[in-house]
């Protein structure tokens, strides 16, 4: 823990520099040292409830949804189509599970079914603002990690550090692929997927070595700058890269995965109010899939980090570099969206 208050947010980036690296993981580790998997298992009857209650977030995202579909006659009824409420629930699990993958397959899932991109890009974004936050909030709640914003402890910070300098980084990526530069679509893919596919065996040569790495913060500037620049010129690539950044910055695997599914809610965020603006201006989004892919990823959300909780994190160490470089190979090979 730290003295800080709320009110140092501002000077972030400056101090995340001289955080405690013990303070990121340390619940995680003990938890995963202290207790058997089938310790890890059972859980607290408060936790239980606390779990419960999800269900009512739930509920009201989906009454939130009703005026998007009311068309005046007659009760409203939110189409909800089980095939896409699979894929979602699949590839949010490992997303919340593994910091990547939830617009790897998913999205050319959907445009394979017929979906545009306006049509699917601003749902999986508003999706990922709601579970990346209720995500985080469960492996919190079942010590993956520990978030504390009064005061500010270390985890907090890194990933407001890592959600501040991605949504800055996504914003000027856009401008500039968008505005001031033109980038054949191939050649990102190829870039993103490259670079994924690199991390992911640095990664998976790391953990076969088994070394510990100091931890070195600033190396969280280059990883969330390189993440949110993918995100903005690719529509992707946030996750393998923050997730495995922090990894190979120091921060524990169960920890890092956690501050991830944080930092990509406010990333996400970021281009859902950009959409909107978008959307003022005129261009109609449709929002069909939104129920869907919300109730899809909602359950996923809710399930993923309790498997992260169970699962010695010695195992994690090597799933989550051999998944992300699955999905570099399949960026790179068939064309998917990192």
């Amino acid at each position: 823990m730290t003295d800080e208050s709320p009110d140092d947010l501002k000077e972030l980036p400056g101090k995340i520099v001289a955080n405690d690296p013990t303070e990121i993981g340390a619940t995680a580790r003990e938890l995963d040292l202290g207790q058997t998997v089938s310790e890890r298992m059972r859980l607290p009857q408060a936790t239980l409830k606390r779990l419960g209650l999800l269900m009512v977030v739930y509920l009201v995202g989906l009454a939130a949804m009703v005026p998007f579909f009311d068309n005046g006659v007659g009760p409203t009824a939110l189409p909800l189509l089980p095939i896409v409420i699979l894929v979602a629930l699949l590839f949010e699990w490992m997303d919340s599970a593994a910091g990547m993958g939830f617009g790897t397959a998913l999205a050319p899932l959907l445009f394979l079914m017929g979906y545009n991109p306006l049509q699917v890009i601003p749902v999986l974004l508003i999706s990922e603002t709601v579970t990346g936050a209720v995500s985080g909030g469960v492996h919190h709640e079942l010590k993956n990690a520990s978030f504390s914003f009064s005061p500010l402890n270390e985890a907090t910070k890194t990933m407001l550090f890592i959600g501040a300098i991605g949504s800055l980084a996504t914003g000027v990526s856009i401008t500039l692929a968008y505005f001031a530069l033109t980038l054949p679509e191939s050649y990102i893919k190829m870039y993103v997927s490259l670079l994924v596919l690199a991390m992911g065996v640095i990664g998976v040569v790391r953990a076969r070595i088994v070394t510990t790495i100091a931890y070195k913060p600033r190396r969280l500037l280059i990883f969330a700058a390189l993440a949110g620049f993918n995100k903005g010129i690719g529509g992707g690539g946030f996750g393998p890269v923050v997730t495995l950044g922090q990894i190979l910055s120091g921060v524990y695997e169960k920890s890092a995965t956690a501050i991830a599914s944080l930092a990509e809610s406010i990333v996400s965020l970021v281009g859902v109010v950009t959409f909107f603006a978008i959307s003022a201006r005129g261009i109609e989004l449709d929002l069909t899939l939104l129920p869907s892919i919300y109730t899809g990823g909602f359950i996923a959300a809710i399930g993923a980090p309790y498997l992260v909780r169970v699962v010695p994190n010695h195992v994690w160490r090597y799933v989550i570099p051999l998944y992300a470089f699955t999905i570099g190979v399949l960026g790179l090979f068939m064309g998917l969206e990192i």
